[in-house]
This record gives C-alpha cells, structure tokens and sequence, in this order.
C-alpha cells in the first residue's frame, strides 16, 4: 500500500471506561499507525483520569464539558480534527472494537476507487460480537452499485448512507459538506450526515466489506419500537424527530417515506407490541409531531 494518507481516529465516549480501553487497545494495534482522539462527553467514571495518564503521544483528549450526545460529540470531535494534522478522520464510538487491519483496508479501498478526493466517505462492514452482521449499522448499497464489478474480488461496493461506526471520511470532505447536527443528541445524526454526502452531494461513496469491526453492543436488534425494550422507548422520540427532518431533504419522496414508517410502526404497536403500548404510540406521535418544527442548521469546521 502506497498511501501517506494521515489519519486521525475520533471516538466518541460517555460513561464506559472499560469498553474505552478496549476500543483504544485496538486503535492502538493498527497495522497502518493512526492518531487517536477522545472525545469524552464529561464522563463521571474516571475516564478523563484514565486518558490523561496514558503515555502515547498519538493520543490527544477532549471534555466537552457536558454530554453532547453522540450527534454532538461526532460535531465536536470532527471539527477538532479539521484543525489538526490529518488527511481523514476515522470515526466511530467507543464500542467499537476495529480489527487489525481495519484501517489498512478502507485506505486500500480507497486507493483502489482512485484515491484522496475520489470519494466522500469509505465505511467497514460492521460484526456483532458473534460474527454475524450488526443489523442496526447495515449500509444502503445503491441500485448501480455494480458499475465497477471489478471492485467486487475486494469487496468494494457502492453506498449511500452509512453509520458513525467506522466511517472514514477526508477532512476536506468535512469541510465541504459541514458537520454533523448536533442539535440531532442522539439517533439519526450518521445516517442524515453521510446521505448529504453521498446523495444530496452526488459524491462516491463506499463500503469495504475487507475492513471489519465489532460492534459490541449488548443485543444485535435493529430499531424497532414496537419489541424494543421499554427503557430504550424514550429515545425513538429523538429518532423520529431527527428522521422527519433528514427525509425532509430528499423532496416529496422522503415526506411519502417518512408517513409511511410512521403508519408502519403504528401498526406494528398496535399488532406486535406485547406492553406500553399506549407510551409507544404516544413517542411515534411526539417524535413525529416535534418534528415538525425542527429546522436545525449545518454548521462548518471553525478556520
């Protein structure tokens, strides 16, 4: 591999030290060396300590000062990047756990499509801790994906939406397109970022299914509010909300899509769900309503 391409890894990180360590560890094996920056959402669990006291000058440390969410951690930790010295950001949480080679096969996959500014994001196939795939980071591989068939013996493919584990995106790409909107907290915030790239930008995006991660979560369970766990309810609010505005970009056509999901997970409530679902019900009816009125605003690295 020829690329001098210099990387910076972003990880996101909140209350979870110990699932940070191993996040870290594997960053820290990387048969293509990364820089490595923590971007912690003012954890109580020592992790600031913990960061601090490493003695690895690749490793740079963040406070937001309060909990951003993901969305705006992602927004924080990608404009640090955007001031520093690096070509890409590697982004992604702190349960993510990247092979060795992880970061070597997405710059690989990158040179192959045709190098730095040929494409506006390169994700990995994403594991669960089984091997099977993680349903809830499946990528969306585009309807003329095969126009390069030759790229399929590498495992290269067309996509157009992608999630914030193990997304590498180039800091030029950061600065054409804006940040992440961190107005989104949680849910939604790497789907809506990575379609304006890929399909409001037009740019080449891809996956490289030779690049593999895990996804250490505790359930390989996709979003589904009418089975999912009743403490997990309360966060649909913000992914509807951030749904109708992200599928607002797309025209007519999202707006169709949108009201249809939102009868789709009615329905399934009202057939499937095997308690609360009057709370269920009412989350589909605020996220969708809030969503409604809100207009957040893409914002730019600061020079």
């Amino acid at each position: 591999m020829t690329t001098d391409i210099k990387v910076l890894a972003v990880v996101v990180t909140y209350n979870r030290l110990e699932m940070l360590k191993k996040c870290i560890g594997c960053l820290c094996k990387q048969t293509v060396p990364c820089d490595i920056l923590i971007i912690d959402n003012h954890s109580t669990d020592g992790t600031g300590e913990y960061v601090r006291q490493l003695a690895d000058e690749r490793i740079s440390y963040a406070d937001t000062g309060a909990n951003l969410g993901g969305a705006g951690g992602f927004r924080y930790g990608m404009n640090m990047a955007c001031g520093m010295e690096c070509d890409a950001a590697w982004v992604m949480d702190d349960d993510c756990l990247p092979e060795p080679d992880a970061l070597e096969k997405l710059l690989e996959a990158g040179e192959l499509v045709g190098g730095a500014g040929a494409y506006g994001f390169i994700s990995s196939a994403v594991l669960w801790t089984d091997g099977s795939e993680c349903r809830i980071n499946r990528q969306h591989i585009v309807k003329n994906a095969y126009e390069h068939v030759e790229w399929l013996k590498y495992g290269v493919v067309r996509v157009d939406q992608a999630t914030f584990v193990s997304l590498l995106v180039p800091t030029d790409i950061i600065r054409e397109f804006g940040l992440p909107i961190k107005e989104f907290f949680i849910w939604g915030d790497d789907i809506e970022y990575t379609q304006r790239i890929a399909v409001r930008g037009g740019k080449p995006c891809y996956l490289a299914g030779a690049s593999t991660v895990i996804h250490a979560m505790k359930e390989n369970v996709g979003s589904d509010i009418s089975l999912d766990s009743p403490e997990k309810i309360d966060r649909y609010r913000y992914g509807f909300r951030n749904e109708r505005y992200a599928l607002r970009k797309l025209g007519i056509k999202g707006r169709l899509l949108y009201d249809y999901r939102r009868l789709r997970d009615i329905g399934h409530i009202i057939t499937r769900a095997k308690d609360h679902r009057l709370k269920r019900l009412g989350t589909v009816f605020a996220g969708a309503i809030q969503g409604v009125f809100f207009f957040p605003k893409v914002e730019y690295p600061e020079k």
